[in-house]
C-alpha cells in the first residue's frame, strides 16, 4: 500500500507542474506549435536519465521513494498521451509538417535528454 501511495502523491505533483510548466512555455512561445509539450517531454527525459542512475544505480533509497519520484512524479510530468493527441490535431488540421516535425523533434530531443542524463547521473 505504502508504494501505492507513494505513486499517487509523486502523479499528483507531477501533473500539477507539467499543467503549470506547459502553460508558462505556451504563454511565452505561443501555441502554434506544442513547444509546451515538447518541453515537459524533453525535461522529463533528461530527469528520468538521471534518476535512474541515482535512485535505481546508485541509491539505497526504498522502493517507495523510487515508485513516488520515476513512477509518480515523472510518469505524470511527461506527456506522451499529449503529445499523441497534439500531434494528431496537426494532421487533422492540415498541418503536416508541423505534425512530422513534433514526431521528430519528441522522439530524437527526448532520447537524446535520457541519454544526457544517464551520463550526467554516472558522472
Amino acid at each position: 500500500m505504502g508504494q501505492t501511495l507513494a505513486i499517487a502523491a509523486g502523479g499528483a505533483v507531477g501533473a500539477l507542474l507539467r499543467f503549470w510548466s506547459a502553460n508558462w512555455i505556451y504563454g511565452v512561445l505561443g501555441r502554434g506549435f506544442p513547444y509546451g509539450t515538447l518541453v515537459v517531454n524533453i525535461l522529463g527525459s533528461l530527469l528520468m536519465g538521471f534518476c535512474y542512475v541515482w535512485l535505481v544505480e546508485r541509491s539505497s533509497l526504498g522502493q517507495e521513494w523510487r515508485a513516488l519520484i520515476m513512477v509518480g512524479f515523472l510518469g505524470a510530468f511527461t506527456t506522451f498521451s499529449t503529445f499523441s493527441i497534439e500531434t494528431m490535431n496537426l494532421l487533422e488540421g492540415g498541418a503536416v509538417l508541423k505534425a512530422l516535425l513534433n514526431m521528430v523533434l519528441s522522439v530524437t530531443l527526448c532520447v537524446a535528454a535520457a541519454w544526457l542524463g544517464l551520463v550526467a547521473g554516472r558522472q
